[in-house]
């Protein structure tokens, strides 16, 4: 980034040229003494003499302007507001979205066709659901009927749906690394990679949700072993002491529950990018998002909240296709051509959002290594520049 002869001030060239580092350059843009706030005849210039612009033409004041940051990818190598976090997600959507919505596309197809056939063959009467409505018409073989078919269900469809996202986090992971340094990878090229940590991600997938639901049950436990003592329960303990403090209890489990989620939502880039094992992974997170937590917290609710809205718009058409071609008779039963048009539109709005969601966290990992440990001048010298 060299000032072109005809714009030099008289006598900054040759202050420009004592100041540079070593190698007889000006510093490099990613050299050792340099980079974009080195001190030491860097790209910003802060050792040529120049910074305060003295040897401008007739006494008139020159400032070097700041030089803008490489960008070889769908990001600038610079610490990244939330704008650009978000656009690089949408980028890298839009730049390679054969291997991007081919991943989504078919993880989210296939996690809904299963969860589509499961509600199908255990849980498309719902009749019997309506009539728990009513406890005077319920009878306890119902109601342990309806529990049990609503519970597999959910179960199979958890798995199923756990499953997917680990893939598709884990493939799409790989995705965003390659985009930030302009290089496409196919579909290939991201199962490769991501296939030996698969194992590790599931453990990952599962420890973190197993964490905040502890969280979340210590904060209930003194509230309901108050309210088990009381000799007429909760809704008839006098003082409410015993629905105070579960209420209270509920709010510190989801606080801490919410905690853990923040402190270790960059885990999962870790254990992909860096190669890490499940507790390593962990360990990383922690670190990197140690005094940036509530940005962090701030960036992912405001994707999660893009997300819901993505999946919310993706339903409404096939919704009224639902209304239009079933009319009313999905009120006392599921059919499946209700059960089949609904699971398009949610498969089509996961297929949109599952990438939305892996990119705003594969880049704020890399943001947070670019903030803490200069991740940018790596980035650079592996695009080559």
């Amino acid at each position: 980034m060299n000032d072109s002869p005809d714009r030099t001030p008289q006598g900054r060239g040759r202050a420009r040229a004592n100041s540079g580092s070593g190698n007889g350059s000006d510093g490099g843009q990613w050299g050792n003494s340099g980079g974009w706030d080195g001190s030491g005849g860097g790209v910003n210039g802060r050792g040529d003499g120049s910074s305060n612009g003295s040897g401008g033409w007739g006494g008139q004041q020159w400032s070097t302007p700041p030089p803008s940051a490489p960008q070889p990818g769908v990001v600038p190598l610079r610490p990244l507001g939330v704008g650009e976090i978000l656009d690089g997600a949408v980028s890298t959507t839009r730049l390679y979205w054969r291997t991007v919505l081919g991943v989504s596309a078919a993880v989210a197809l296939g996690t809904q066709a299963a969860g589509t056939t499961v509600t199908g063959l255990w849980f498309r009467d719902v009749a019997g659901l309506n009539k728990l409505a009513d406890p005077s018409t319920a009878d306890l073989h119902e109601v342990l009927d309806a529990v049990g078919k609503s519970l597999g269900s959910l179960t199979v469809a958890s798995l199923v749906g756990l499953v997917g996202t680990i893939i598709a986090s884990a493939m799409l992971t790989v995705v965003v690394s390659r985009a930030v340094l302009g290089r496409p990878a196919s579909v290939g090229d991201a199962w490769r990679d991501a296939r030996p940590r698969l194992l590790a991600l599931t453990g990952l997938f599962l420890l973190v949700p197993l964490l905040m639901a502890a969280a979340f049950a210590v904060g209930l436990a003194p509230g309901l072993v108050v309210a088990a003592g009381s000799d007429a329960g909760i809704s008839g303990d006098p003082s409410g002491g015993g629905a105070g403090l579960l209420g209270l209890g509920g709010l510190a489990g989801m606080a801490a529950a919410a905690w853990l989620w923040v402190r270790y939502s960059l885990a999962a880039p870790a254990l992909m990018l860096e190669k890490q094992g499940v507790i390593s992974a962990m360990r990383r997170s922690a670190k990197l998002v140690r005094g940036a937590s509530w940005r962090i917290f701030g960036i992912q609710v405001l994707a999660a909240f893009i997300v819901f809205m993505i999946g919310s718009m993706a339903q409404i058409p096939t919704s009224l296709i639902d209304g239009i071609v079933t009319g009313e008779s999905t009120m006392d039963h599921l059919t499946w051509t209700s059960l089949i048009i609904n699971g398009v539109g949610a498969a089509t709005g996961s297929a949109l959002a599952l990438p939305i969601t892996a990119g705003v966290t594969a880049l704020l990992y890399m943001d947070q290594r670019i903030r803490r440990e200069s991740l940018d001048i790596e980035l650079a010298r592996a695009a080559g520049m």
